[in-house]
């Protein structure tokens, strides 16, 4: 069976706002399919203005608290980035990008499956690493 890439209806540019762009990334991760145990907090981190467009970075942390650890050991993060342009007509929908903190690559909501792996890898080697030290 072929896998249909979920993603949500992007709000235009004239109608984004620093809210509504968290707002959406939510409604975006309420797409992936990640175990129910895991929680996430999402917050803007800043704007930033381009020649030809303006960029607003959020982070979303990951993690996965438990009775015996209500305080997880290590969180894994994913940032956003919302991209206004600045010459293209503002009834086109904003631009969406994210990547993971332990990777440069770039993921684009249209043309990526979101995978739990990613999340769970991040964490596993931070506990590793604070393990060994």
């Amino acid at each position: 069976a072929e896998y249909v890439v979920k993603n949500i209806q992007w709000t235009t540019c004239e109608n984004f706002t620093v809210e509504r762009g968290r707002q959406q990334i939510e409604e975006y991760i309420s797409t992936w399919e990640v175990h129910e145990s895991w929680l996430y907090w999402s917050e803007f981190l800043q704007e930033e203005e381009l020649k030809y467009s303006k960029r607003y970075h959020y982070r979303v942390l990951w993690s996965i608290p438990t009775r015996r650890k209500p305080i997880p050991q290590a969180t894994a993060t994913v940032y956003f980035v919302i991209e206004i342009s600045k010459i293209k007509p503002a009834t086109l929908p904003v631009e969406v990008f994210f990547f993971l903190e332990s990777s440069r690559l770039i993921h684009r909501p249209e043309q990526c499956r979101f995978r739990e792996k990613w999340l769970k890898d991040i964490i596993e080697n931070k506990i590793i690493l604070m393990e060994s030290l």
